[in-house]
Parts: C-alpha cells; sequence; structure tokens
C-alpha cells in the first residue's frame, strides 16, 4: 500500500515537473529582470507592490506560454539535438494535446491578469510577445535563415515595454531605448551559447549563425551587435535623465562587456572556452545594468 502510494506520489510530481519545464522558467528569469526597472523607470520611483506582482506573474506565465508553443512546434527536432532530448514532449512526460493545452490556458490567464490590473495597452503588447515568439520566430524565422535570432529576438525585449505600459498606459522614447538594448544585447548572449552546440543545431538542421556560418563573420556579427548595444545603454541613460554617474558605470559596464570579445579569436584552441565565458557575462551585463537602473531612479528620485 506504501509503495503504491509512493508511486502515485511521485508520478504526480514528474508530471508538475514536466508542465514547469515547458515554461522554461531559467529563460523567463531574465525577461523579469528587465521588466522590472522599466517599471521603476515610469514610475520615477517604486511601483506599487499589486501592479509588479500583476505584471510579473502575468509576464512569467505569457512567457512560459510561448514557450511551451514552442516545444510542441520543435518537438521533432528536439529529438535530433542533445540538449533538447529529455525536453518532456520528446520524452513522453506529456502529450501534446496536453501540451497545446497548457500554453493556450496560461496564455490566456495571463492577458486575462494584464487587463484586470494593467493597462489595455501592457495587454496588447503582451499578446503581441506571445504570437510574435511563437508565430514569427520559431515557425517562420528560426528554420529559415540564420538572422533568426537578431529579429526574432524582438519577442524577448517586449518586457520593457510591457512593464513601462503597464504603469502608464503609453510609450516614450525611454522604454523604445530600452527595448533596442536587450534587442542589440540578445544576438551576441545567443550566439556566444550556440557556438557550443553548433553541431545540434546543425544536426537539427536550424540555421543558427554559428553552424552555417565562418567564425570570422560569427565574430564581426557579435561585435556590431555588442557596440550598438553599448550605445543603446548610454543613450537610454541620457534619455532618462539619470544622474551623471549611471552615465559613466553604463560606459564601464560596456567597456567590460567589450573587453570580453577580445579574447574570441578565428581558429584558437579555447574558442568554445571564451564563447562560454561571453555567454555567462552577457546575462552578468544585462543583470548589472538592471540593477543600476533601479538604483539610479531611486537615488535621484
Amino acid at each position: 500500500m506504501i509503495l503504491t502510494v509512493s508511486a502515485g506520489y511521485s508520478k504526480r510530481v514528474n508530471v508538475i515537473r514536466a508542465y514547469i519545464d515547458l515554461m522554461k522558467l531559467r529563460v523567463v528569469e531574465l525577461l523579469i529582470i528587465t521588466t522590472l526597472p522599466a517599471m521603476v523607470l515610469a514610475e520615477k520611483g517604486l511601483p506599487s507592490f499589486g501592479l509588479v506582482a500583476a505584471t510579473l506573474i502575468g509576464g512569467t506565465l505569457a512567457a512560459g506560454s510561448s514557450n511551451a508553443f514552442n516545444m510542441v512546434i520543435e518537438t521533432e527536432t528536439d529529438k535530433l539535438m542533445a540538449r533538447t532530448s529529455k525536453r518532456p514532449l520528446v520524452v513522453g512526460s506529456v502529450t501534446r494535446v496536453q501540451a497545446i493545452v497548457f500554453a493556450s490556458l496560461i496564455g490566456i490567464i495571463s492577458l486575462v491578469i494584464f487587463e484586470q490590473f494593467t493597462t489595455t495597452l501592457a495587454t496588447l503588447l503582451t499578446a503581441l510577445a506571445i504570437f510574435y515568439y511563437v508565430v514569427i520566430y520559431t515557425i517562420i524565422l528560426k528554420p529559415n535563415t540564420s538572422q533568426n535570432i537578431v529579429w526574432g529576438g524582438a519577442a524577448g525585449c517586449m518586457p520593457v515595454l510591457i512593464g513601462w505600459a503597464a504603469v502608464t498606459g503609453s510609450l516614450t522614447w525611454v522604454p523604445v531605448a530600452f527595448f533596442f538594448v536587450v534587442f542589440f544585447w540578445t544576438p551576441p548572449h545567443f550566439w556566444a551559447l550556440a557556438i557550443k552546440y553548433k553541431e545540434d543545431y546543425s544536426a537539427a538542421g536550424i540555421p543558427m549563425l554559428p553552424s552555417v556560418a565562418s567564425q570570422s563573420n560569427v565574430i564581426s556579427q557579435m561585435w556590431f551587435h555588442t557596440i550598438a548595444m553599448v550605445v543603446a545603454s548610454a543613450a537610454m541613460i541620457q534619455l532618462a535623465g539619470l544622474p551623471v554617474w549611471a552615465f559613466c558605470a553604463t560606459v564601464l559596464l560596456g567597456a567590460l562587456f567589450t573587453f570580453q570579445l577580445f579574447a574570441l579569436k578565428e581558429n584558437s584552441d579555447n574558442y568554445n572556452k571564451v564563447a562560454a565565458g561571453i555567454f555567462h557575462w552577457s546575462i552578468t551585463y544585462l543583470s548589472l545594468f538592471s540593477v543600476l537602473l533601479v538604483a539610479a531612479q531611486l537615488l535621484s528620485a
């Protein structure tokens, strides 16, 4: 009897874990990192706890919905990649129908939360973000162009617009500049990871840039987007009217990021290792920049 109960409990836990895995919450963390500072800048201080909670919960569910739909669409290619071969739909932890119902349900709940507790503009932007990620990126761009993450990455930039709109119900040049910070940050961040898994992408027939282009081409494009990211970051500080020290700190952060790229040399023995370091530093950059924005706004309020 005890063994039967234990087996039943373990099965339920595994199913719950599978649904959580469908949402790819580790990726969602990065979206939250940019949503909160956008809200603080829009409020020019701390927004109400209720508004922040509704926006972050709604945003988490929206991103989780997008990610779940992504897994439904990419089940067959996920089977071909070692990195994704343990995903719930691949191993059969949940069925395709269950995943579609789950993705649809949390997507609808997300939009209801935004409409009830934030603003109509934030709700519309959230719906657009889900559509863009699922249809434009996953279905159209990802399997057909090596620039997939460049244009498809726009979906990951939407939380800054959503966070701002949740507070004000409108948009200004400040969240637009923040949008471009994340837009230009995304390619070097993702390509640095894709360098490690380029064989996986080749096996799945996905034309991710590192798997179809020369190392020199990849490095050049990473440099272009990194410099554009630093310029967008500095411009955002100016547009937001933040203190000079925040501008200097932003330039320093940008210099540290670009310094990482100098170590990425074509045909070097540690090419993959350096790329992995850039991937991790890119997360540090976005996190520190977001903390900087919040601190600068609160200290200057």
